[in-house]
């Protein structure tokens, strides 16, 4: 019995192509515009590929394609061959925009190229990253990596940028080696907003003697659902005696209510347990209905 298969998006299709390029084509700006004519660096496979241009003189595009290929075979048995497709598409236009794009000189400032080269260069890898791709296999290696020693990703990817950088001190000069780690901070720190979105999500655990009219203002008010556990409340430290049953109350938020949530908690129970916490991903449910604020 044959299955059906599902017909292409073909407005998907185009407007996941538009974010791959329009990404490739702002990380090589970030390049080319403030990285490369200035000497700076950044992290992972991107930043090893620019201490061997600045070191060797080698072709920029055509190093990244060869330190990112054999994490390139990695990542097609390691995450599967649809990440693969597209990080090898992603690449190929990459150092083909850095074939043919010309080093030009932005600005000589250089906490101008730090802060405005890292937040070219990680929008573009956010947007790459949106529809599948990459642009470095610095994640693939670390996770290929995380399987043969005991330490996590992002220890192994810090490990790897502090040698990136200790390199380019002894090098370039220690003054070279700072500005190039707040250009990899700035390209972090927009790789996370571009990925995740301005609303990142947090999970909030919230006990109180109140419960019931914090479940009501949390749900009819700010319009997130909840979940409720069966707790006790006490245990204190020289009245461990003193308890009483209580509903944990359990809800997910944007980063951008997390001040109407605590504002809305302390009105209702100054005394009320608040406890948030990172979420990397979260859907469904009514997280998808625009809050209103």
């Amino acid at each position: 019995m044959q299955t059906e298969k599902k017909p292409l998006n073909f407005w998907g299709i185009v407007g996941d192509a538009t974010l791959l390029i329009v990404g490739v084509f702002l990380a090589a700006i970030g390049l080319k515009g403030f990285l490369v004519p200035n000497h700076f660096f950044d992290g992972g496979v991107t930043g090893v590929s620019l201490l061997l241009h600045e070191l060797y003189h080698w072709n920029l595009g055509l190093t990244i394609v060869v330190l990112n290929l054999p994490l390139w075979i990695v990542s097609y048995y390691t995450v599967g061959r649809k990440f693969a497709v597209m990080m090898s598409i992603s690449i190929l236009i990459f150092s083909l925009c850095l074939q043919f794009i010309p080093n030009f000189n932005i600005t000589t400032d250089k906490l101008l190229i730090s802060v405005f080269g890292g937040a070219f260069l990680g929008i573009g890898v956010g947007l790459v990253m949106r529809v599948g791709g990459a642009l470095d296999g610095i994640e693939v290696l670390a996770l290929g990596t995380l399987k043969r020693t005991s330490f996590s990703i992002s220890e192994i990817i810090l490990g790897i940028n502090i040698l990136i950088f200790a390199i380019a001190a002894l090098v370039f000069g220690p003054e070279t080696a700072l500005y190039s780690i707040l250009t990899y901070f700035t390209a972090t720190r927009c790789i996370d907003y571009v990925v995740e979105g301005f609303q990142a999500f947090a999970g909030v655990t919230i006990i109180s003697s109140k419960s019931e009219e914090l479940k009501h203002h949390l749900v009819n008010g700010l319009g997130r659902a909840i979940t409720v556990y069966k707790g006790e409340r006490g245990y204190l430290p020289g009245n461990f005696e003193t308890r009483h049953d209580c509903d944990i109350v359990f809800t997910i938020i944007t980063r951008l209510e997390m001040r109407k949530l605590k504002n809305l908690v302390r009105e209702v129970d100054p005394q009320a347990f608040i406890y948030a916490s990172s979420i990397r991903e979260a859907s469904g449910g009514v997280l998808t209905r625009k809050s209103a604020h």
